[in-house]
């Protein structure tokens, strides 16, 4: 299996949407420093502090000082929520038109361009050196991290060696863990500082320890490659440098959506009834980022959404239920107007919409289904 940055699935393109309508949070917790959830807090478990003793010896093996191992290790412990997250991600993703109505989202296109205004000169800086187009990496970005305000708090030491030591994925996340390690004796980071995902996605741009070892940059010249940061310098520096190093063609777009415009190249389409795209050779290197068609479509449609462009052209079809992005909303807007609040109005069917549908519905003496359809969108006008 070829291992890129985040092969196991941690990116919006097969995030479960936790909340409804509002979309996905990046891949970080969202929580504040000493706020995670309790599941995500460590608990007492002999056999995971048997197998780091194990682990401690291998490690040592491979040239982590003993230094560095207490101290990686001080206060950490095993997560349960580490596990039950694993243990619950889904094969379920989302259409490209609910994927986009996120990843694209006025809210990310409008913090977007705000970003990109903010961070110009580096930015600018960083397409000179690199090849790589400022908006894309913006875009990397805002779709990782929302530009940096969802980097995760998630203790990394605590969270590769949990799940290493529960064996799902015991080889891949002992070689992050290892890699970690390797970061904090290198004095990137200390490691009271080293936080991200669940599963150890990393800073503003959620780099996995061992991709940050590869292509991290030290682009402010502090000594340091602080992808952690409140200056995002070093993040967006270390994403242009993923993409260059990864092929990236300077001057190439990424592709962009047929009859738009756009550069001509391979056709995809990745709903049926849906727009169609073109693609270049950059489209391919963006998913060397994250390997997804929507993914690699969702950075380059908010890069050129933060550049001025406007919405896709062409039309998605109706869902499964009948419903068009505009019945959706519609629907999300009504629901919340009579007190069964979706927390948003995106056209995006999620968990908090379901339980309004399914309030309302309780309320009416419906069957009680939290399904959306075109009866319960008349039932409400």
């Amino acid at each position: 299996m070829q291992m890129n940055r985040r092969f196991f699935g941690l990116a919006l393109a097969s995030f479960t949407v936790a909340g409804c309508s509002r979309g996905m949070s990046g891949t970080g917790t969202g929580s504040v420093a000493g706020g995670l959830p309790p599941d995500l807090r460590p608990v007492p478990n002999a056999q995971y502090g048997a197998w780091v003793a194990s682990f401690q010896d291998r490690a040592a093996a491979q040239g982590i000082s003993q230094d560095t191992l207490a101290s990686a290790f001080r206060g950490t412990g095993y997560l349960p929520g580490v596990v039950k997250r694993d243990r619950n991600q889904t094969e379920f993703k989302r259409s490209l038109e609910d994927y986009l109505s996120i990843a694209a989202s006025d809210e990310r296109v409008r913090k977007g361009r705000a970003a990109f205004a903010r961070h110009r000169r580096t930015l600018d800086a960083l397409e000179r050196e690199y090849g790589v187009d400022a908006r894309i990496i913006t875009a990397i970005w805002g779709l990782e991290s929302f530009y940096g305000e969802r980097r995760g708090q998630v203790p990394v030491i605590s969270a590769t060696s949990t799940l290493a030591f529960d064996g799902r994925r015991g080889r891949f996340f002992e070689q992050q863990l290892v890699a970690a390690l390797r970061i904090l004796q290198n004095g990137d980071i200390p490691a009271s500082r080293m936080t991200g995902s669940w599963a150890g996605a990393m800073g503003h741009t959620q780099f996995i320890p061992t991709s940050y070892l590869q292509f991290a940059v030290d682009y402010t010249g502090d000594g340091r490659r602080d992808i952690w940061s409140d200056d995002p310098s070093d993040a967006l520096a270390s994403a242009a440098a993923y993409l260059e190093r990864n092929g990236w063609v300077r001057g190439l777009q990424w592709g962009g959506e047929v009859g738009a415009g756009g550069p001509s190249g391979s056709v995809i389409q990745p709903q049926a009834g849906g727009p169609r795209f073109n693609t270049t050779r950059n489209f391919w290197v963006i998913k060397r980022y994250n390997n997804s068609d929507a993914y690699a479509i969702g950075v380059g449609h908010l890069a050129d959404r933060i550049g001025g462009a406007g919405p896709l052209r062409a039309q998605f079809p109706p869902d499964a239920n009948g419903l068009t992005k505009a019945d959706r909303i519609s629907l999300q807007q009504r629901l919340t107007s009579r007190g069964f609040d979706t927390q948003g109005a995106d056209g995006v069917i999620g968990s908090n919409t379901e339980a309004a549908i399914r309030a309302y519905q309780t309320s009416r003496g419906m069957p009680v289904t939290g399904t959306p359809s075109q009866a319960l969108l008349d039932s409400l006008r």
